[in-house]
């Protein structure tokens, strides 16, 4: 089970993924998120970041140019796309870039629709806010997950309270963590650690 700690936004909190080390990290790039951070700040902090942990940069209908430059500039190893970019976008991005996307589902009924149809290389599935892209804490009824050979990774409210109790349900490639290792908006280090050795602590039973 892979895990991801997304939402970084200062060098304390890469103090705390290279401590605790979990697979993925994530940096948001999206304009309407209140953990938004500029390129500059993202590559000071992957400058420190332990080389063993991949960077995902989150977008929310992003000029693709923009993308390209966090690419090149080494920033980011994987895109995670957040808005409602289609199929064309994503062909596009593939012909230009040589990295993993991933895309990101909504938890509604025409799921099984929407992962199948997509040529993204990974799928993260999120609970529904009308006024948000990601990251509310809130979860969804994972049963409506179908069964599928595309990679999952499992957002929406995840901490060390339903962590076990979503990989069991889900069994996704990677559970993605963002408010739920938080304290009054900030990540907390004690957190991280709890819930990725609990994580940890299932992948070794």
């Amino acid at each position: 089970m892979k895990i991801k700690i997304c939402g970084l936004m200062n060098l304390n909190d890469i103090e705390y993924v290279n401590e605790t080390m979990p697979d993925f990290i994530g940096f948001i790039f999206a304009s309407k998120s209140k953990r938004k951070i500029s390129y500059e700040q993202a590559l000071e902090m992957k400058k420190i970041l332990n080389k063993n942990i991949k960077s995902a940069g989150v977008f929310v209908d992003e000029n693709i140019e923009n993308i390209i430059y966090a690419v090149k500039e080494g920033i980011i190893d994987l895109i995670q796309l957040h808005g409602e970019e289609n199929e064309n976008y994503i062909k596009e991005l593939k012909t230009k870039v040589n990295i993993p996307i991933i895309k990101a589902l909504k938890a509604e009924n025409n799921l099984k629709d929407n992962i199948n149809s997509t040529i993204a290389d990974y799928i993260l599935i999120d609970s529904i806010s009308e006024n948000s892209f990601g990251g509310t804490g809130k979860t969804f009824d994972w049963g409506i997950i179908p069964k599928t050979d595309k990679k999952i990774f499992l957002a929406g409210g995840i901490n060390a309270q339903n962590v076990l109790k979503a990989i069991k349900t889900v069994k996704p490639y990677c559970v993605d963590i963002n408010s739920g290792v938080e304290t009054d908006g900030r990540k907390d280090k004690n957190k991280i650690k709890e819930i990725i050795q609990i994580i940890k602590g299932y992948n070794n039973e």
